[in-house]
């Protein structure tokens, strides 16, 4: 039996109806549309493709600008005149000038060692100390700075004058201190001179630097100190054998305080040798342990303890 829906040996079925029939499905309710002729089908349209998106500019990259070529090339009018001052971001050389300043007809531009600010000679220093005021002036100035006795030479060589001056001005100086009462006294002791504070007002200097404690050495350290002042340079035993007792203690003491020092040792017994120092002699205001009081004639001479 042959299939209705292909339309094979049925007079209704036309072309149109069986290519109607493929497409759409018949019911047995639905009423056979108007044939349609073919001129008029609509036809299938292909879908419409999104239209492309405008290409992106590429991203401005920095670099140097690139001006465009002028239409036409600038004529001696439009040339911009050359720029004769300093710029304002320049930065100045070694020298101190900044780059494009114009200098005077003449002036050569300085250097680097001249910019520099120079001290004056020692020479120059010394024409301005031709008076006796400055040139005691100055040596004052030096003698307040120093922590340790100087000599004349010292003195000189600083102040470019001859030694022979100094000598002549510093006992003239120490002699004008003593007559006004300053406070302060010139002194020569040890090796050179130095400002020492004038024993009558000793105490207030002590009150002030020492805020009350004790710096008066003990009886057996003051023994001890003799001893080693007067028999210098000697050694811990013969000291403690002068006293009778042990000085060990009271020789750390005297180390600690810096008023007496090592020097060596005995070529007999090995034993360290103890002399006083320089601060010692400060302190006495004495130039050399020769200037020491002699002992009283009543005591043995120091040399013959030693034989007791």
């Amino acid at each position: 039996m042959t299939d209705p829906s292909q339309g094979g040996g049925h007079p209704e079925f036309t072309d149109l109806d069986r290519l109607i029939g493929r497409t759409v499905p018949r019911s047995p309710h639905a009423q056979v549309p108007a044939p349609v002729p073919e001129d008029s089908a609509p036809e299938k349209t292909a879908p419409e493709e999104p239209a492309p998106e405008p290409e992106a500019e590429p991203p401005a990259v920095d670099g140097p600008d690139v001006d465009p070529e002028p239409e036409s090339e600038p004529g001696p009018e439009s040339v911009a005149a050359p720029r004769t001052g300093p710029d304002v971001t320049a930065e100045p050389d070694a020298a101190g000038v900044v780059a494009g300043t114009e200098l005077p007809d003449g002036t050569a531009p300085p250097s680097a060692e001249t910019a520099e600010i120079e001290l004056p000679d020692v020479e120059d220093l010394g024409e301005e100390l031709e008076s006796d005021d400055a040139f005691e002036a100055a040596l004052e100035a030096l003698l307040l700075v120093v922590d340790a006795p100087v000599d004349e030479v010292a003195l000189a060589n600083a102040l470019g004058q001859p030694a022979a001056r100094v000598k002549a001005a510093l006992p003239r100086m120490a002699g004008a201190y003593t007559a006004d009462g300053r406070g302060i006294d010139l002194r020569r002791s040890g090796e050179g001179w130095r400002f020492y504070t004038r024993e009558t007002y000793a105490p207030y200097v002590e009150r002030m630097l020492l805020d009350g404690q004790r710096a008066r050495l003990t009886r057996a350290a003051l023994e001890t100190l003799a001893v080693v002042a007067y028999r210098q340079p000697v050694t811990r035993a013969r000291v403690s054998a002068v006293r009778g007792v042990n000085c060990d203690g009271v020789l750390r003491t005297l180390l600690t305080r810096g008023l007496v020092e090592e020097a060596g040792t005995d070529d007999q017994t090995q034993g360290t040798l103890f002399r006083t120092t320089e601060l010692f002699l400060e302190r006495l205001g004495l130039s050399s342990v020769q200037e020491l009081p002699p002992l009283a004639p009543l005591l043995p001479d120091i040399d013959a303890i030693d034989d007791m």
